[in-house]
């Protein structure tokens, strides 16, 4: 299992870092207060974007992770992303 690591570098930007043991990348996420309320609001942002990671490590290798984008983008490559952050979240 991959370390991912969040650190929040101002207003709606986080850095990620995503280790596996064999290396690590890193991304810049921007995650507004309206993504967190859409997509978990009962959660942080960063537990948001730890599950989303979480999410997308599940279908790609962490290299072919953006490394740069929006939160919200997820949903255009992979559908079914907002139902399955909704259960990770929730449980």
């Amino acid at each position: 299992m991959a370390t991912i690591r969040i650190t929040h570098k101002n207003a709606a930007v986080y850095e990620v870092t995503v280790d596996d043991g064999r290396g690590s990348t890193t991304h810049e996420v921007t995650v507004r207060p309206s993504d967190v309320a859409r997509y978990a609001p009962d959660a942080s942002a960063e537990r948001l974007l730890e599950a989303s990671f979480e999410f997308l490590l599940e279908r790609e290798p962490k290299e072919s992770i953006l490394r740069r984008f929006e939160l919200p983008i997820i949903e255009r490559y992979f559908p079914d992303y907002p139902a399955r952050i909704a259960e990770t979240i929730s449980r």
